[in-house]
């Protein structure tokens, strides 16, 4: 029944949610992750300066890209590859093209209905948004819990178990020793709370993300002259154009939807939990920075990893095996035995971040719900021994589970998109009419959206008058 009930959410409602909705928000933003795609770098560049004792934009998209970033670009890709073929992949671009869309909304609107926390920090994500734009507290409620059963518990079992079986095929390790390891370095990054969550990713995201890019990039490079090929045969293999894999159209498309929403995230309401913390000037840039860790996370990580398992001439038709086997061995006959090492070490890197940021949703929805003390300690207990727990079980039916628990997670955080559209929207010309007039950074004035139930400590009415009132006084102080 658990299976049954898992393909028709996942294997179709999915689909249509995930490409559908992230289709209809493309085409009524005009494209705007085509028309942005450029910015996109400028705003990255901006968003490494962030303020002082607050988090920046640059620590949000790092911490986002911890969760995105994750096994789903290792062992997802393997498995979509081994279930679906090669078409897979094209189905990942086309989840990654629209999410782009969804991600950009999502996050756009987490930064509208953010709420000032009372240390400089703020929160917020899909309950806020749901609960402050739309009013429906108990909508709110039910995608809080969703989020915390699939992150704060569900995922954190199969994490573990991903990279504690990868360990103990490369070195031999014993998963259960590995999982205290992982647990107990886990509880120390816990104790400093959301600004060392945030150090931990700064240090290691961009290291685990450039090292693992470089060595599939020069997989890809010593097989230059066969990647036309490969190419070919994605598109090929996506509308069942190949022979060989032919009978695998619909595989490749449920497969290519379900691990490209997986792998990133776009549409599910959890990034937008981590973009809310940044402080930005517009929620517009936030909405443009989170968009491109879609894209880097798909057409960058997942194309390299499929081009990788494609190229090494090990993977073949009817391959079984699981996701994690079929890319260190893709990489080992390429480059040797280091490779299978090379892929558990990245993977352990990949995880061990993923953790960490699925506890910062699982502690973000929590805090939602209740903010006694007592709770939040209990949670960070049940999330270390889950870690210890799904370091020595089969978790194919935790699996199953959180796969259910993702796609209503995705429902309910889509429909409160639709509904929010008209906002978003508002939002995302209010952004675009300062960039057209010239203004390289654009200032959201709470005081144009009075209709909306925003945080004025989060965002104060005429912030640029605020500004330039607070530089004049500066000055003349500075003169007497």
């Amino acid at each position: 029944m658990l299976e049954a009930l898992n393909d028709f959410l996942s294997g179709k409602l999915l689909i249509v949610l995930i490409v559908g909705l992230g289709g209809y928000f493309t085409i009524r933003s005009r494209f705007v992750q085509f028309r942005h795609f450029g910015h996109m770098f400028g705003v990255f560049k901006e968003s490494l300066h962030g303020q002082a004792g607050q988090l920046s934009s640059f620590q949000a998209l790092m911490l986002s890209l911890a969760g995105r970033v994750g096994a789903g670009n290792i062992a997802g890709v393997g498995i979509a590859v081994t279930l679906g073929g090669p078409g897979a992949v094209f189905w990942m671009w086309v989840t990654a093209l629209v999410g782009m869309a969804s991600s950009f909304f999502e996050c756009t609107l987490a930064q509208v209905y953010k709420r000032a926390d009372g240390d400089g920090l703020y929160r917020g994500g899909p309950a806020y948004y749901i609960e402050h734009g739309l009013k429906l507290k108990s909508m709110a409620i039910v995608f809080s819990i969703l989020l915390l059963v699939t992150y704060g518990f569900a995922f954190m079992g199969l994490q573990s178990y991903t990279v504690t079986h990868s360990l103990q095929n490369a070195f031999g390790f014993d998963p259960s020793h590995t999982g205290i390891a992982l647990a107990a370095l886990i509880a120390i990054v816990f104790i400093g709370g959301i600004k060392r969550i945030a150090a931990v990713s700064d240090l290691l995201v961009p290291i685990k993300t450039l090292a693992y890019i470089a060595v599939t990039l020069y997989v890809i490079g010593t097989q230059i002259e066969h990647v036309p090929a490969m190419l070919e045969t994605i598109f090929k293999s996506a509308f069942g154009l190949d022979p060989a894999f032919g009978g695998l159209l619909g595989s490749a498309i449920i497969m290519g939807v379900k691990r490209g929403v997986f792998a990133n995230e776009a549409g599910l309401g959890s990034a937008p939990n981590v973009a809310a913390v940044a402080a930005v000037k517009h929620p517009g840039a936030q909405g443009v920075v989170q968009a491109f860790s879609v894209f880097l996370d798909t057409f960058v990580i997942c194309t390299c990893t499929a081009l990788l398992i494609l190229l090494s001439g090990f993977y073949t038709p009817g391959f079984e095996g699981d996701g994690i086997v079929l890319t260190q061995n893709s990489l080992a006959a390429v480059v040797g035995d280091w490779g299978r090492l090379f892929v558990s070490v990245a993977l352990s890197l990949f995880v061990f971040t993923c953790i960490l940021y699925n506890y910062y949703l699982g502690e973000n929805s929590l805090q939602y719900l209740s903010r006694n003390r007592v709770v939040l300690m209990t949670f960070r207990g049940l999330v270390l021994a889950l870690v210890v727990w799904g370091s020595v079980q089969d978790l194919s039916t935790v699996f199953a589970f959180a796969d259910i628990t993702m796609t209503c997670l995705a429902f309910v955080n889509l429909i409160a998109l639709a509904l929010l559209f008209k906002v978003g929207l508002r939002v995302m010309r209010d952004y675009d009419e300062q960039r057209r007039a010239g203004v390289k950074q654009p200032v959201f004035d709470s005081a144009k959206f009075t209709d909306l139930d925003l945080d004025r400590a989060a965002w104060p009415a005429n912030p640029q008058a605020a500004t330039a009132a607070d530089k004049a006084a500066d000055q003349a102080h500075s003169q007497r």
